[in-house]
């Protein structure tokens, strides 16, 4: 199950954009991700184990969106840009050609991150006296 790896990555990705916003913790509500057809990913295996792996943390209640993209290859026979089938080998379906070039299918992307930051207490000390 890559999933958990790949959720471990994720983590700290996320805790590196969260060392962007210090002082503040961001409230996270959703992280959003693009995933390829062609990077075995279960979408659903995914989402189990981030939220398992954030439960009790900073990230506690956000969700992750996972946005699919198909795998896409180009012929380098004819240019011609195709949705390979695993039943026909993946072949081009113009030429017969192998599949060799990729133009989408292997993303695994943060997109974007939905959240807040707490507004700062005011410091008491920073206010002037009268």
């Amino acid at each position: 199950m890559h999933e958990v790896d790949m959720t471990k990555c994720l983590l700290l990705s996320l805790h590196e954009w969260k060392r962007g916003q210090e002082p503040l913790t961001p409230v996270v509500s959703a992280v959003h991700l693009q995933v390829g057809d062609f990077t075995c990913v279960e979408p659903e295996a995914l989402r189990f184990t981030f939220a398992a792996a954030v439960e009790g943390t900073w990230l506690d209640g956000s969700t992750l969106e996972i946005d699919t993209v198909p795998l896409r290859a180009r012929c380098l026979g004819c240019s011609s840009v195709y949705s390979p089938d695993p039943d026909q080998a993946y072949r081009s379906p113009c030429c017969d050609q192998p599949m060799e070039e990729i133009v989408s299918g292997r993303e695994l992307r943060i997109r974007s991150v939905d959240y807040s930051l707490p507004q700062q207490a005011s410091d008491p000390a920073a206010v002037p006296s009268r």
